[in-house]
């Protein structure tokens, strides 16, 4: 797959630096443009001894648009109401053309760019493109050691780099970006790339058969067990032999997605939305916008909006045409509903920046921004992160083949195998999400009781630290001539502690190394 060109030095990567530090603290939360935790010069050196051996990554995809035409048509169609009614202030007048932009945008996203297969909404922007290409070089200057040629006549076997994703596109995309740009800096690389076959299906008590129609699991390098696990379903991904590896897996993914169709979800995000911070922040924003009649009658429910209707945009050189109709599901009833659908505009457009013409920030002040980012983390919290303790760990136990798949990377070099460089997947926030919370990591996994309602007091979990755009898990493996194995963990590519009870595998009090085989037992579940 042909790549964009690598982000320029000097004065365009000067920039996007100045961008990316300023993307904390503008309240996008888990859209918040990708931030590098990079190690300062005083973090601790790798031990005396020790040699980079292997790298496994777990990374979102990077910088994208919306994901479908939901919130911004209703919005468009709620501002078209105004506008007949004549019910927009100066402020709301210009909130038409730069919802239209942005559709506009979405909808010819990846248009003419290099390794976008079909443009459109859920593609990266050139944003989120580079986000993973820089990403991919940072980890080739860490690690160099591993990416230089092999020795020909050394006789070991061919080394490898594997790559996986979930199979959506923008995770596929980012895989390639990824590896182009590794490629790039080290062309032999490219011989070493191999793109494994997914964990599932392997048994015969599973629906599909390796290479059938209709498994989701079936194309090499595609793995929904590891990387799309919140969304397994009896169609493509079905395990019903109870001795099957992942039929645990599989019963755990259907216990998340029970509890997010469930009533006690339903009614904590009713509550969390019936906040009368919401609704006042909600109403600050509108009356911006529109007209008091207008809003009063918005709070009365005599106005609502749906994203009903087509739309339909060309591209600049009028080679390509997309024609969309939204599905009328998103309704906006209430003042907060639509200060939330201009919150998700406003989020979106930090990961379009050129894309877009139009700054959004001016229809959203940061005080109410601040609020709407508070509810944003809030439903996150409980939808996704690490949840309720009286629901025990049903967030976040399908991540479990996850996290015994970087073991087994480990495990395998540990045993001498070396063939395996590096193992690079890539994935979702609803991956990421849960997978920290299984690790047990600091203001990652703090779970609260049902009587604790979140808030930026009770809960250290913050989407835009826990998942922001290209967000990513590293374990970087050293071996030292004992044949000891050392692991170091990276988040967002700052060196983290493992799970405080791990601490006994350190191979200092302070350090940040692990000896692999105490970090091992320390995670190991009974039984095993």
């Amino acid at each position: 797959m042909p790549a964009p060109r690598l982000a320029r030095t000097g004065t365009a990567a000067a920039a996007l630096s100045l961008l990316l530090s300023s993307a904390y603290g503008q309240h996008y939360q888990t859209k918040t443009p990708y931030q590098p935790q990079l190690a300062s010069a005083r973090s601790e050196a790798v031990p005396q001894g020790y040699r980079p051996i292997h790298t496994q990554l777990l990374a979102r995809h990077g910088s994208r648009g919306l994901t479908s035409m939901k919130s911004d048509l209703a919005l468009y169609n709620l501002v078209q109401l105004a506008k007949q009614q004549h019910a927009l202030t100066p402020l709301g007048a210009q909130l038409e053309p730069a919802i239209f932009q942005m559709m506009e945008a979405n909808a010819l996203l990846g248009y003419g760019v290099a390794g976008i297969r079909k443009p459109g909404y859920g593609n990266e922007t050139m944003q989120g493109i580079r986000e993973h290409q820089q990403l991919a070089q940072r980890m080739y200057q860490r690690m160099a050691p591993l990416f230089q040629p092999a020795d020909a006549g050394s006789g070991a076997a061919p080394r490898q780099i594997l790559l996986l994703s979930s199979g959506k596109d923008r995770a596929v995309d980012s895989g390639e970006y990824f590896a182009q740009a590794l490629f790039a800096l080290q062309p032999a690389l490219q011989a070493q790339l191999v793109r494994p076959a997914p964990l599932a299906p392997r048994s015969s008590g599973s629906s599909a058969s390796i290479g059938g129609a209709g498994s989701g699991s079936s194309a090499a390098g595609t793995d929904r067990f590891l990387l799309y696990f919140h969304k397994l379903n009896p169609k493509t991904d079905l395990v019903s032999d109870s001795s099957d590896p992942l039929y645990a897996a599989y019963q755990a993914s259907l216990a998340y997605q029970a509890w997010l169709r469930s009533e006690a979800l339903s009614q904590r995000l009713a509550a969390l939305e019936a906040r009368p911070e919401l609704a006042q922040a909600a109403h600050a924003v509108l009356a911006r916008l529109f007209r008091p009649a207008f809003l009063r009658a918005l709070g009365a429910g005599q106005h609502t909006a749906a994203n009903t209707g087509s739309m339909q945009f060309s591209s600049k050189d009028g080679q390509y045409t997309s024609r969309l109709t939204g599905d009328g599901e998103t309704v906006l009833r209430t003042p907060v509903d639509a200060a939330l659908a201009l919150y998700e505009l406003y989020a979106a457009a930090a990961d379009m920046q050129d894309e877009l013409r139009t700054d959004f920030h001016r229809f959203l002040p940061q005080t109410q921004a601040a609020v709407f980012a508070a509810h944003e983390d809030a439903v996150s919290f409980y939808s996704k992160g690490p949840g309720l303790q009286e629901n025990g760990s049903v967030n976040y136990a399908m991540a479990q083949p996850l996290l015994d798949d970087f073991f087994a990377e480990v495990e395998t070099v540990a045993a001498g195998d070396l063939r395996h460089v590096a193992k690079l997947r890539f994935a979702h926030a609803e991956i990421v999400i849960p997978m920290a919370a299984l690790l047990g990591l600091q203001g990652m996994s703090e779970q609260l009781t049902a009587s604790t309602p979140y808030s930026y007091k009770s809960s250290p979990w913050r989407g835009e630290r826990v998942a922001p755009m290209a967000a990513n898990i590293q374990w970087d493996a050293y071996q030292n001539d004992q044949g000891q194995i050392a692991v170091r963990m990276l988040y967002n590519e700052q060196p983290v502690d493992f799970k405080t009870s791990c601490a006994y595998a350190k191979l200092t009090a302070a350090s940040q190394f692990y000896d692999f085989a105490r970090l091992r037992r320390c995670y190991q579940r009974p039984g095993e």
